[in-house]
């Protein structure tokens, strides 16, 4: 690279060019790389100093950084030499991509405002992101997290204890980092807040012993151990956007109002609709978002409507599609022809004093699905009668062995020697007539298919809840303190978040196993003053993730210059997103 220098009748420009030489044409041609300004501007700029002597200067810098960046490292290794003891020489920078998510949701900003009102003398930052970092990337216990977490390029700067430490800390402070965390995401990503998604699940413990929030109540994964039970509100991105801890016998219903009263006062969020499932349909939920701006959409169950409603739903004339004036019968349908279509009727009904729009649907797509499920279940109920009986205990409303029905007495009404076991197949018909209906309950006016179609997107907060439990491992919890166990359910939000934010900037291209293993997998060996060797494959997920946070750790080696820039890059507050 050299200096050019255009000049015209009133003014010198100063540039930087480079020649490149075109294999095509044999020939060298000349790039700018770079204007420096005006002879005048420069001068201004400089505060007088001689521009074609700083130029020079800057010029020949640059050459030597080029030439740093393109110098061929030539590394020796003996066959015959042993390796250091217990020296660690592959790193994860994997979490890298990560860090740059946390650090535009100011999380940074957050933890050193928190450290300003205690007196500890640990990195909260530090702590925070790597307990982040490794849920995503090596999700396992707190303990395990303090070994792990040196697997980062970057080394952690902390011990044991004084993670329990932090972890009590951001118990006291998780309702503040939830809302700063909101007004942050804002920046980094156009948030569709103006519709909500409500839901619970719960989480198990390996231990016996009920104690605080550890409580026995009605497990999702029917486990006999003591369980928390989660609240987590997200918006229509599936983002999450505030959750809550309680204990495990809380009744489901009763956890929505403090939550969203909450989002109300710290998040200044007014005008939204909620959305849930019909567990949490009370008629107390419904009436609370009947009111200042706010709207519900909620499942019903067709089986739990008044006779009246339920033989106008089941009905199977006046069904309408969107965009059709045609009023149909669903027996008149094509099970070619209309087998992706969803089918709907609509009323308004008023109970408990409360007006609110009755929206039944029907699929025969649904409905084939709901067959296969049941068919599948009345086998294995027979099998489980001809080849083991003794296998039948007590089941739930939704178990296989309710198909199953024991009688004491033969044909002839004689009492038999043993318990005659058969199908009960009146409850399968009778279950049947439900196949492929569905319902919502709203207090909107909106035609029926745009709220269907919102409420079609609940199934994202069921896969927060899959991502949580499974990808990141949170349950089984080995936390006994309640505020640990908070903060534990904190780290796991925030880890969902980024992961979330991650998803939109990979434009959902990706699998979240695809996403997190090529995560785990980014590893390179380091090279004593040198740098780091990629060892991971490059493929179009790692072209993607380079191209989207706009650095690149894909080549042979990446110089400790190089990576400086990037650990530097990552810990920007600017967004990357497009």
């Amino acid at each position: 690279m050299r200096l050019k220098v255009t000049k015209s009748k009133n003014s010198a420009s100063l540039y930087v060019i480079k020649s490149i030489y075109n294999s095509k044409t044999q020939s060298n041609t000349s790039k700018i790389v770079e204007k420096l300004g005006t002879e005048a501007e420069l001068l201004e700029k400089l505060n007088g100093e001689d521009p074609y002597v700083w130029a020079k200067n800057y010029i020949n810098e640059l050459n030597k950084k080029e030439k740093l960046e393109n110098k061929e490292v030539l590394v020796k290794y003996l066959p015959n030499k042993q390796i250091s003891k217990d020296e660690q020489r592959s790193f994860n920078g994997g979490y890298l991509f990560l860090q740059k998510i946390y650090n535009e949701l100011g999380l940074n900003k957050i933890t050193k405002d928190i450290s300003s009102r205690y007196k500890f003398n640990y990195n909260l930052d530090s702590i925070l992101s790597r307990l982040v970092y490794s849920r995503i990337i090596f999700p396992a216990s707190k303990l395990a997290t303090n070994e792990l977490s040196k697997n980062f390029i970057e080394q952690p700067d902390f011990d044991l204890h004084q993670i329990y430490r932090a972890l009590e800390v951001i118990s006291k402070e998780s309702d503040f980092i939830q809302s700063e965390l909101y007004n942050n995401s804002l920046k980094v990503y156009n948030r569709k807040k103006g519709i909500l998604y409500y839901d619970c699940t719960n989480y198990f413990f390996e231990i016996e012993q009920e104690d605080g929030l550890k409580q026995y109540g009605v497990s999702k994964e029917h486990r006999p151990n003591p369980i928390v039970q989660m609240g987590l509100f997200m918006d229509a991105d599936g983002i999450p956007l505030a959750f809550c801890i309680n204990k495990g016998n809380t009744n489901e219903q009763v956890t929505l109002k403090p939550l969203e009263e909450k989002i109300i006062s710290d998040f200044k969020l007014s005008k939204f609709v909620v959305c849930t499932d019909a567990g949490l349909a009370s008629t107390a939920n419904r009436k609370f978002n009947d009111a200042k701006n706010r709207s519900f959409i909620t499942t019903q169950s067709v089986k739990k409507l008044k006779k009246h409603l339920k033989e106008w739903a089941l009905d199977t004339n006046g069904w309408k599609l969107s965009g059709s004036n045609t009023i149909f019968n669903i027996n008149e349908l094509d099970e070619e022809k209309d087998f992706q279509k969803v089918f709907h009727k609509e009323r308004w009904i008023k109970e408990d004093g409360l007006e609110q729009k009755l929206i039944v649907t029907f699929s025969l797509k649904y409905k084939n699905y709901q067959e296969t499920i049941r068919n599948r279940q009345v086998e294995k109920a027979q099998n489980t009668i001809d080849k083991n009986p003794t296998k039948l205990k007590k089941c739930n409303a939704n178990d296989y062995k309710r198909f199953i029905t024991k009688s004491s007495c033969t044909d002839d009404g004689e009492i038999a020697s043993n318990n005659i076991l058969g199908i009960d197949m009146s409850l399968v018909s009778k279950e049947a007539a439900y196949d492929g209906f569905y319902a919502v309950c709203t207090n909107l006016s909106d035609d029926a298919s745009s709220i269907i179609k919102v409420n079609q997107k609940r199934w994202e907060i069921e896969e927060c809840f899959r991502i949580m439990k499974t990808e990141f491992k949170a349950r089984p919890i080995f936390l006994q303190n309640d505020d640990r166990i908070e903060a534990h359910f904190t780290t796991c939000f925030i880890s969902l978040m980024i992961y979330r934010l991650l998803e939109k900037k990979l434009e959902e291209k990706f699998t979240c196993s695809e996403t997190i293993t090529t995560l785990k997998n980014m590893n390179f060996l380091e090279v004593h003053g040198e740098g780091y060797i990629p060892t991971y494959t490059r493929t179009d997920l790692t072209d993607s993730l380079h191209d989207i946070f706009g650095f690149r750790t894909d080549f042979q080696i990446v110089n400790n210059q190089t990576m400086k820039k990037i650990f530097k890059s990552t810990k920007s507050e600017k967004s990357t997103q497009k």
